[in-house]
């Protein structure tokens, strides 16, 4: 199940539901602690970091043990998140899955229940950066070769995409957004207006509104999405807006107050 951005305003619904249904909630010891509010008697399996394929092994050997089980993921399960890899060890070892309420013939029943990513949020809080068409990218090399990332990097420009940045700087890898800096400034022009947002709709929220001449002057890290814009992307006071292309289409504006 997805978390979200983490404030409880931000968990749907269907989400809250899982949880209190769960006998077994299993995540990462940080995601624990933010959906604690909303567990009573399950029980908790918590792991830290870098154990990724530890957590979905333990929650699908709960579930095939006949429990019910919630796996937290933060943001959305699907982007950068645990639903890919359970359904990949799924695959693996054979295992039949369908949806809650499906088929009889099948060792496991999975849910996948969607949230609110961290790009959704950040560029709530930043305005209107992703009207048109953009890119989402992790900087981190981990799992992807450095080369693979660059070559993205330098499509997206070439496309002049929007560009959010997942990943961008961690304690031990701090020269990479600079070198996506240096890479960027080949295509775009240096005034393009860049929206730096860590912890959305979280405690210790912060958004940033820069240029990509200097991005690297802003403090950034694990927690944090950067959105590059394309050329057509400006600035309106505290916003950025990359227009989908309404006003140039079509005469007359409707003016009134926008919620």
């Amino acid at each position: 199940m997805s978390l979200g951005p983490g404030f409880a305003d931000y968990l749907i619904p269907r989400a809250k539901n899982a949880l209190a249904e769960a006998q077994v909630v299993v995540g990462y010891q940080t995601y624990i602690d933010l959906v604690r509010p909303w567990l009573t008697t399950q029980e908790v399996v918590a792991t830290g970091m870098k154990a990724e394929v530890k957590r979905c092994h333990l929650a699908l050997d709960r579930a095939r043990a006949g429990q019910r089980v919630a796996l937290v993921s933060s943001g959305d399960a699907g982007i950068y998140g645990m639903a890919g890899l359970v359904l990949e060890i799924c695959a693996a070892q054979g295992l039949k899955v369908g949806p809650p309420g499906g088929s009889a013939d099948v060792d496991l029943y999975l849910e996948v229940i969607p949230g609110v990513p961290a790009l959704a949020a950040g560029a709530a809080l930043l305005g209107a950066p992703l009207m048109h068409d953009f890119v989402v990218i992790s900087l981190s090399d981990l799992l992807t070769p450095w080369e693979t990332i660059k070559k993205r990097l330098e499509l997206a420009a070439q496309g002049d995409f929007v560009i959010v940045l997942y990943n961008p700087k961690s304690k031990k890898r701090d020269w990479q957004l600079g070198a996506v800096r240096d890479l960027l400034l080949k295509r775009k022009a240096p005034d393009t207006p860049v929206g730096i947002v860590s912890r959305a709709m979280r405690q210790g929220q912060t958004t940033t509104i820069t240029t990509l001449h200097d991005l690297t002057k802003n403090p950034v890290d694990m927690q944090t999405i950067v959105v590059v814009g394309n050329s057509q992307t400006y600035t309106y006071g505290d916003y950025m807006i990359t227009p989908r292309g309404y006003l140039a289409k079509y005469s007359g504006q409707v003016q009134g107050s926008v919620v």
